[in-house]
């Protein structure tokens, strides 16, 4: 079954399977070691659970019959990282929670969902505070700065306004030029130039953008500053966004010096 919002299991899961990378990192961080039987094959943290969970396909093609070995009784999947069909068909057997995370606010929910779920509540409670602490600490750029972020190559492709790195860049001040488009547009370089791009920023996933893209682009771009980012500093909701606060701040300070 689909968990809907708020409804509660009469246990506590003891065998669950995680869908999203950053989720499984949550799990971690909330001492989920033995519960947590399942992962898949882009769970790269924490490494000791890469190296040891079982792995059920990737996030786009999850493994059923894997996932059936493992009898899980709590799954836990995402909207935007998981196929729809491929969670309907495991809610027919198994209980499912579908997350769904486009705003840090909605990260916090997120994170004490899980928590209420696994009978983490307090753990949960912590994190979400101490993450809001780090953030707070964040001082925005006073004039937000025209910035891209891109995170595919060929064709490019950028956020739009509807996404959790949308928030993230806007929690910095960055302004992302690309705001009134939804999810992850194709757009192109004359575009940027259109937009008055000052910035543009290359993640290091899911497209592992490298300085020879920033070579590429800067020959099109003359003026432009770009440079690479750590994608999971931008992307990953979750136990991750208390070490992404901190890298923002960084990056903020930087620009502060540069502009």
């Amino acid at each position: 079954m689909l968990l809907q919002k708020g409804q509660a299991l009469d246990f506590i899961p003891k065998r669950i399977v995680s869908l999203v990378p950053s989720q499984t990192e949550l799990l971690h961080w909330l001492g989920l070691e033995e519960a947590t039987v399942g992962i898949t094959k882009f769970c790269i943290h924490p490494t000791e659970w890469f190296r040891s969970k079982t792995r059920v396909g990737g996030t786009k093609n999850i493994d059923i019959a894997a996932i059936k070995k493992l009898m899980p009784d709590l799954i836990i999947a995402n909207k935007e990282e998981n196929v729809k069909e491929q969670v309907e068909e495991l809610a027919k057997d198994y209980s499912v929670l579908v997350t769904a995370v486009n705003t840090i606010e909605e990260a916090f929910q997120m994170i004490a969902r899980v928590g209420s779920l696994t009978d983490k509540e307090s753990v949960a409670t912590e994190l979400a505070a101490a993450i809001k602490k780090e953030f707070s600490s964040i001082i925005p750029l006073q004039q937000p700065l025209p910035t891209a972020y891109l995170v595919w190559n060929k064709p490019y492709m950028t956020v739009g306004g509807d996404t959790f790195i949308h928030d993230m860049l806007t929690h910095a001040g960055f302004n992302n030029i690309f705001s009134k488009a939804t999810r992850y547009p194709e757009i192109t370089v004359d575009q940027l130039r259109s937009k008055n791009c000052a910035l543009v920023l290359l993640s290091s996933e899911p497209f592992p953008f490298k300085q020879k893209h920033i070579d590429e682009l800067q020959t099109q771009l003359p003026g432009v500053k770009i440079m690479l980012v750590d994608g999971e500093m931008f992307s990953w909701y979750g136990s991750r966004m208390l070490e992404a606060a901190g890298y923002l701040r960084l990056l903020v300070e930087r620009f502060k010096l540069e502009y």
